[in-house]
């Protein structure tokens, strides 16, 4: 119920193009995941604690009171980056008659609806990273053929071609920063 789903399968998926097997090493990118994670989680979470905990805490409400309070912003959270159509299927799937306005969906269904969109959308951004790694891919491998070097793998000759593509167009900022802006609040 967090952006690390999102981000860890992104990171993946570049590292997958740049045809780095390992590295970064997978604890690297968690590393990255886990941080970035906190960063946009961050205000979600102040609020929950001082709408929720906070007011428990000094008993102004009951345990049932300060979880409702509490979660309001999670809800929130979730429902600005839930599809419809994972919604409308997890109503169907638990029987569930559709809520009058969007905040007023449960987290039974939100959480599965939520990672559902949440696997499409670092789906399709891992596509699109893909393809101008595959497109250096086919190049290479088009020129070494015709050129008859067939015993040379031509991942060997094209894995610098995209680091170098990767680098010199500051692919860590470029990826880092449009996923951490894809969580913006604006």
């Amino acid at each position: 119920i967090t952006p690390f789903l999102r981000i860890t399968i992104v990171l993946h998926f570049l590292r997958q193009a740049l045809g780095t097997q390992s590295t970064p090493s997978n604890q690297g990118l968690i590393g990255l995941g886990l941080f970035l994670t906190v960063m946009i989680m961050q205000p979600v979470a102040s609020e929950m604690y001082s709408k929720g905990w906070e007011p428990l805490e000094r008993g102004e409400m009951t345990s049932k009171e300060a979880f409702d309070a509490g979660t309001k912003p999670l809800k929130g959270f979730l429902v600005k980056y839930v599809r419809e159509k994972d919604v409308r299927l997890f109503l169907e799937i638990s029987q569930t008659p559709p809520p009058t306005k969007p905040a007023d969906l449960g987290l039974a269904i939100l959480i599965p609806a939520y990672i559902l969109s949440e696997l499409k959308t670092s789906f399709q951004i891992g596509a699109i990273l893909f393809l101008p790694f595959l497109v250096i891919d086919l190049v290479v491998a088009s020129i070494t053929l015709s050129i008859g070097m067939v015993q040379l793998p031509p991942v060997m000759l094209s894995a610098p071609f995209k680091i170098l593509l990767f680098v010199l167009v500051d692919g860590w900022n470029l990826v880092v920063g449009s996923l951490v802006k894809s969580f913006s609040p604006i």
